[in-house]
């Protein structure tokens, strides 16, 4: 298989385990791959988080810390601004999604060999879909900036309300007529693993964004975990 990577079962499992995962996902090639945006397409989460301060501190009169707005994580960013000043919410959203535009350019591409690797998956005949905890608004303004909108037809983004991923994935099955165990998803978040788990979908850690917490993903046991782009897409090449 090639990369530095884990299996689904830890490490001190017995090789004859491992033999049998390798065995079963050279048979079940993957027809489908799943992407999560904010720290496996790009490093966006440092922009999130100055925007998230522009737009909120103003309401609340003091500042805010980035442990603070990432403990709201989960929902949208509606969700987000709804927690934190829920009597200003329709304007907090407003000036978030103005400055999260304007500072774009602090994040202006994606993570060096993403677009190749979208290409190579779509040239292959590979069905590519994402989902995502980020509201459709800011979704958008992503793929747009980095120049990924095409590739991406298939999206389902967060909610308000709360976290929506199992749905999402659940949803971009359904839409794809894919089936789980021939589709795979790749995030950088511990709550990615645990979405997958529940919806029965292969995962394949995203941990190359700055903001990735290796160590994390790992006592999770997800299904592969990848340092680089390139080792994911070393080793996604011999998956489909």
């Amino acid at each position: 298989m090639g990369g530095r990577f884990y299996t689904r079962f830890s490490l001190n499992k017995a090789l004859t385990k491992f033999n049998l995962r390798h065995i079963n996902s050279t048979i079940m090639k993957f027809k489908t791959v799943i992407f999560d945006l904010d720290g496996t397409i790009a490093d966006t989460l440092p922009l999130c988080i100055a925007a998230f301060k522009k737009s909120i501190q103003p309401w609340l009169q003091k500042e805010i810390t980035e442990e603070e707005i990432i403990a709201t994580f989960g929902p949208s960013e509606e969700g987000t601004i709804r927690k934190l000043i829920p009597a200003h919410e329709e304007e907090g959203v407003k000036a978030y999604l103005k400055y999260y535009e304007e500072m774009h350019h602090t994040c202006s591409a994606a993570f060096p060999g993403i677009t190749a690797l979208l290409e190579y998956l779509k040239n292959a005949g590979v069905q590519l879909a994402m989902v995502t905890g980020k509201g459709i608004h800011s979704t958008r303004l992503s793929l747009k900036q980095f120049g990924l909108e095409q590739y991406f037809e298939i999206m389902e983004t967060g909610s308000p309300e709360g976290p929506n991923k199992v749905n999402g994935i659940r949803s971009v099955l359904s839409r794809l007529n894919a089936n789980a165990g021939e589709s795979v998803y790749i995030g950088d978040a511990p709550s990615d693993i645990l979405a997958c788990r529940e919806v029965g979908v292969p995962i394949a850690a995203a941990a190359w964004a700055s903001t990735a917490n290796p160590k994390e993903l790992e006592s999770l046991n997800p299904d592969w975990i990848f340092y680089s782009v390139a080792e994911f897409k070393a080793w996604i090449a011999d998956e489909i």
